[in-house]
């Protein structure tokens, strides 16, 4: 994926509920304390997770494990379909981190080809290392999440201050995606 199209996506896709945030900021706490024990959400979050990582899988070229590509991918949709049954507690934390994970993958193999060219490429191969870390604290230890949404929004003023917060670097990442990444 070109670097520009990922961080005007990343910048909206980040904005948009900041926005929300901003405008109904008791509206959104309310929704984000209910996410990390959202069953359904949980559900969708990991079998995206699964697809997305299996597609990833098949289309890596593994000369040394090629014989058993076959039984790996069908072992790791198991794993992602059968957490959705037996690993309820969090399955949405859980979800999630495995997206963040993958998005992180995406984000340094977008911009590692740029590094040379703008120092803001740095921005955004930051940004996927801290997914990263995110990804792998929530999913040792999902009831984290829960924590640190609990505390993000105890108030409206502080759910307005994040929101805002959050919002500035994703409009920052939106214009770096439409100017200085606009030719990578």
């Amino acid at each position: 994926m070109r670097l520009s199209l990922l961080s005007v996506l990343l910048g909206l896709g980040m904005g948009l509920p900041q926005v929300y945030g901003l405008a109904k900021p008791a509206q959104l706490a309310a929704a984000a304390r209910k996410f990390p024990r959202n069953l359904t959400l949980g559900v969708v979050l990991m079998l995206l997770g699964t697809a997305w990582f299996v597609w990833l899988v098949n289309g890596e070229p593994i000369a040394d494990f090629s014989a058993f590509k076959p039984y790996m991918i069908a072992g790791f949709i198991a794993v992602g379909v059968f957490s959705c049954f037996f690993v309820q507690d969090f399955l949405a934390v859980r979800g999630l981190a495995v997206l963040l994970l993958l998005l992180g993958k995406l984000m340094v193999d977008s911009g590692r080809p740029h590094l040379g060219e703008s120092p803001f490429v740095l921005v955004i191969q930051t940004w996927a290392y801290v997914l990263v870390v995110l990804g792998i604290w929530f999913t040792i230890t999902p009831w984290k999440l829960r924590d640190i949404v609990n505390w993000a929004t105890a108030t409206e003023a502080r759910t307005r201050l994040l929101s805002g917060v959050r919002l500035a670097f994703a409009m920052f990442v939106l214009v770096l995606g439409l100017t200085v990444f606009r030719a990578m």
